[in-house]
């Protein structure tokens, strides 16, 4: 009789997934999901300047387009980590998905329309889409084992390669069946955005099932019951010194790969060479930011964070360096150039979240997750727009080498680091 007793609010205790099987489920959900929406990232990177140019008639204000994105992006970036921290990451990445395909349908309509105050507030919106394939980064690390996050994220953040590859190369075919349709030609990739980003929220929603944060919880309080220590618990004993050198790193990487990323085409240009160079250029840089990352993953796990943290300063030198003395004429060592850049950008982009996920206590993770977000845009956007005028100011070479320089500020916050620990 005394066994049965308490076999009644056992029995009503849902059984909580083991760890393993949900997280290898999660990965492959969150990697189907960053496919499609790496084809919807494309969009906007492809023709929004474009499209702009062309609706308003003037070069003036074709940046503009890349700013809304920045500005918009770090708006969702607040808006899906808080929701994430209140009601887990499936809702809240979904919901930033569908704001980038509802941004995606207003550019469209915008085109249509030919108004211009609806496109710009359309690619505001859109921006909820790179916000939300930046996060998702994250999600792939909850669940995973101290020393497996840096590889689980890295996972996550390749998979955005298969789709931001393909969709810049689905622009023609896309712009064709737009004009089928009756819709302005550059706004075609926006239709493969708006299905994109629709079927990732689709993905998320149907099938991230366990939530791998609010699963995270559960376990994390399950250990905690029993009396065990948590890596998290671990993490937060040592306190949030690990946030702002985990933030500055990836602020730092941000900021010196798009100031010399975005010049690039334009020294390019004033050395005579074509789009086709320059766009071979921007590939291989785009390539080298996104394709490394398992094995970027296996080496944070494997020598550290702050170790590699501190090799994307050096990296990053190395590509402003070598930007900054290679001839106008090269194109294979701009090229190399901005693949050391690219590599630098992907060494900063996983240690960093390697180090803010290590140091967050579950309890705030997401919401912290998303502030940090919030930083990065913002330098993306800061190292944009000085390029331009630094470049005017001065030349591309002492861009490229201030760029190169400043990089190296990682170095004594791993550092500072290093030494508390």
């Amino acid at each position: 009789m005394t066994s049965t007793a308490p076999a009644g609010p056992t029995a009503a205790i849902p059984p909580i997934p083991d760890a393993g099987q949900a997280q290898a489920r999660i990965l492959r959900v969150l990697v189907a999901s960053q496919v499609l929406s790496g084809a919807g990232l494309a969009a906007g990177v492809t023709v929004g300047a474009l499209l702009a140019q062309d609706m308003l008639g003037t070069t003036s204000l074709a940046g503009l387009p890349s700013a809304l994105f920045t500005a918009g992006s770090a708006l969702a970036a607040v808006a899906v980590g808080r929701i994430s921290q209140a009601r887990g990451r499936r809702p809240g990445l979904a919901a930033g998905y569908l704001g980038g395909a509802i941004g995606s349908a207003g550019v469209i309509a915008a085109a249509v329309l030919s108004n211009p105050v609806l496109l710009f507030l359309a690619l505001f919106v859109y921006g909820a889409g790179t916000a939300t394939n930046l996060q998702a980064r994250y999600a792939g690390a909850d669940l995973a084992q101290p020393n497996h996050r840096a590889r689980a994220s890295s996972t996550v953040l390749v998979a955005t390669t298969v789709g931001g590859v393909a969709g810049p190369s689905l622009a023609a075919p896309t712009g064709a069946f737009a004009e089928s349709l009756g819709i302005p030609n550059l706004a075609g990739p926006f239709l493969l955005a708006g299905v994109a980003y629709a079927l990732a929220a689709i993905v998320l929603t149907r099938w991230l099932r366990p939530d791998p944060l609010l699963l995270a919880r559960t376990l994390a309080e399950r250990e905690a019951a029993n009396a065990d220590a948590t890596a998290d618990t671990a993490g937060t004993r040592e306190g949030r010194g690990g946030v702002v050198p985990g933030t500055l790193v990836m602020i730092l990487t941000q900021l010196v790969m798009v100031a010399i990323m975005t010049m690039t085409p334009v020294h390019m240009h004033d050395h005579g060479h074509g789009t086709a160079a320059s766009g071979l250029v921007i590939a291989i840089h785009i390539g080298a930011m996104y394709l490394p990352s398992p094995l970027t993953g296996w080496l944070v796990d494997r020598y550290g964070r702050l170790a590699i943290a501190a090799a994307s300063g050096i990296t990053l030198l190395a590509a402003g360096v070598l930007a900054a003395l290679a001839p106008g004429d090269s194109v294979a060592l701009l090229a190399l150039a901005l693949a050391l850049l690219g590599l630098g950008w992907n060494f900063g982009l996983v240690a960093g979240t390697a180090i803010i996920t290590d140091a967050v206590p579950l309890a705030t993770r997401a919401k912290t997750q998303g502030m940090v977000d919030v930083a990065i845009a913002l330098a993306g956007a800061t190292g944009g727009m000085a390029s331009g005028i630094m470049v005017a100011a001065t030349s591309f070479p002492v861009l490229a080498l201030t760029g190169g320089i400043l990089a190296l500020a990682v170095l004594p916050a791993v550092a500072a680091t290093a030494y508390r620990r």
